[in-house]
């Protein structure tokens, strides 16, 4: 049986719900802001910080990138402190985040949202793959400027904006810190359009895959 879910999701597809559902049905534990505060423990950093850094690489990392500065953190971009080199803030959040997203797997069953989690376990030595389901959600557009108007109360425009802004930022931090491409199928077990089957029906798609695998 997978006791490992991990939900990756287009900005308005109503992934995030789909997720707390799949662990409600299934009796799982649901992690995905819960990973802030975790992670802030793990780092020392803030949780305000870390909110505010996940995902939103600055240009002037992303131009030491163009530079030749891997996100290791090995040259330029790094900071020195008492002589010694440390990672870029970026990297640090990264890696506290991934620190706490295996802790939380061995601790399985769990559903975890967003943050790379679908990389970060199945290219983990210490986690059982065939324990793990990566799961990606996606929607129409259409569907997904309807949802963030109603919830966000957005006029069609600004929600349009709000979509193609976050998914790009998305797609941009999967891609940096992973080997894969954000939404490629091959990363993914199961892929399913949320617009097809509504949020609610999604969910249950999920878990009754789970409870019969």
């Amino acid at each position: 049986m997978k006791k490992i879910i991990t939900i990756s999701r287009e900005y308005g597809s109503g992934g995030r719900l789909i997720g707390k559902l799949v662990a409600e049905q299934l009796g799982y534990k649901f992690y995905d802001k819960e990973i802030i505060d975790m992670s802030a423990q793990e780092s020392g950093l803030s949780p305000e910080f870390i909110k505010k850094t996940e995902q939103k690489l600055t240009s002037g990392f992303l131009y030491n990138i163009l530079l030749g500065t891997s996100y290791s953190g090995t040259s330029a971009g790094t900071q020195t402190i008492g002589g010694t080199q440390s990672l870029p803030l970026a990297d640090q959040v990264f890696n506290a985040q991934r620190t706490t997203i295996l802790k939380i797997a061995k601790e399985a069953p769990c559903v975890i949202v967003g943050r790379c989690a679908d990389y970060i376990l199945s290219t983990s030595n210490e986690i059982n793959n065939d324990e793990l389901l990566n799961v990606f959600i996606y929607a129409d557009m259409d569907a997904k400027l309807k949802r963030i108007a109603e919830i966000y109360n957005e006029p069609e425009s600004a929600a349009r904006k709000t979509v193609e802004k976050i998914n790009k930022h998305r797609a941009n931090h999967y891609n940096l810190f992973t080997d894969n491409i954000w939404g490629d199928r091959n990363n993914y077990d199961i892929l399913i359009n949320s617009t097809t089957f509504g949020i609610e029906e999604t969910a249950s798609i999920i878990a009754n895959f789970v409870k019969s695998h």
